[in-house]
């Protein structure tokens, strides 16, 4: 179940967590462009590990400063799953994964993110079956194929397809991993999960052989900056924010949320076009959610109130 909340004011300071992280999230999609990609100065894995180690020595200081604590005994444990699957797994596999298919194949198999998290909720025993989670994630990953519906055809290699599902995966089995251990603070959770992943991201750096550079250009300096403070370190913590309110079903709809954010970023600041494809499919999308996330929590909301703060 959500955590519950008391009158409307705190399921509005939990959906704005929600929209800005989205909104930051979305912008994590064009730095990441920016930084690492065909051409760019700073090799993937590299790019992502160096990301989240700076990200979570800044969450650590932020972490003493605010004596939050730090997680331990099965805190600890869930943080440590926390990094593994949904940095260094869910990362990696996307980042190898994305190599071989298009931006926009590669978004409709994450968009199935929310699908598989209701399904693994409801394997763990934390959510009851719903029709209208199950008929949500249908509807957003239809409205994700509209979108990218150039981005979808043969000539697939089976492998690519195989490590986006699992990157979704981890994905969706991150969130049930947070919901399933003792609650953390959100900037000490963080602290300790992005840099277990970061850790591991960097093992692979060494295995993959890439070389460990720093940017040249102010660009891609300004790129990462972005990447480590805004998209990691405020980003994140919202995302756990969010978690220990909503349920893991819900949160996950910013799967399908994120790329429809990135392609209005990038028409914004690369002068990229919007099609009717994309209005109708952004349609379907936000209708997903409604049904899916957004109804539920509302309808929770009314159920059961009380206040919980964190941030």
């Amino acid at each position: 179940m959500a955590e519950a909340r008391t009158g409307s004011r705190p399921d509005r300071v939990t959906l704005g967590a929600f929209v800005l992280f989205v909104a930051l999230a979305g912008g994590n999609v064009i730095a990441v462009r920016e930084v690492s990609c065909d051409g760019c100065e700073l090799e993937p894995f590299w790019a992502a590990a160096s990301r989240f180690l700076l990200a979570s020595l800044i969450l650590t200081a932020i972490a003493l400063a605010l004596r939050t604590g730090m997680p331990r005994g099965r805190a600890l444990v869930g943080a440590v799953l926390y990094g593994v699957l949904g940095f260094a797994g869910a990362f990696a596999f996307a980042y190898w994964g994305l190599q071989h298919v298009t931006a926009g194949f590669g978004a409709v198999l994450l968009a199935t993110v929310p699908l598989l998290t209701f399904v693994f909720a409801i394997a763990h025993g934390q959510e009851p079956f719903r029709w209208d989670g199950l008929i949500g994630g249908g509807v957003a990953i239809a409205g994700m194929a509209v979108i990218f519906r150039e981005g979808i055809g043969a000539g697939v290699p089976l492998g690519s397809l195989f490590v986006l599902l699992l990157s979704a995966a981890c994905f969706a089995e991150t969130a049930i991993v947070v919901k399933a251990f003792p609650k953390v603070h959100p900037v000490s959770l963080n602290a300790v999960g992005i840099g277990i992943g970061g850790l591991l991201l960097l093992a692979l750096t060494f295995v993959t052989g890439e070389a460990l550079e720093l940017p040249r250009s102010t660009h891609t300096w300004v790129a990462q900056a972005y990447l480590i403070l805004i998209g990691s370190v405020i980003g994140f913590s919202l995302y756990v924010f969010v978690l220990n309110r909503w349920t893991a079903s819900a949160v996950s709809y910013e799967g399908v949320l994120i790329p429809i954010v990135a392609i209005l970023l990038a028409t914004w600041l690369q002068d990229e076009r919007i099609t009717w494809t994309f209005g109708l499919g952004a349609i379907l999308v936000l209708i997903g959610v409604y049904v899916g996330a957004l109804r539920q929590e509302a309808a929770e909301d009314l159920a059961t109130p009380e206040v919980a703060s964190e941030l």
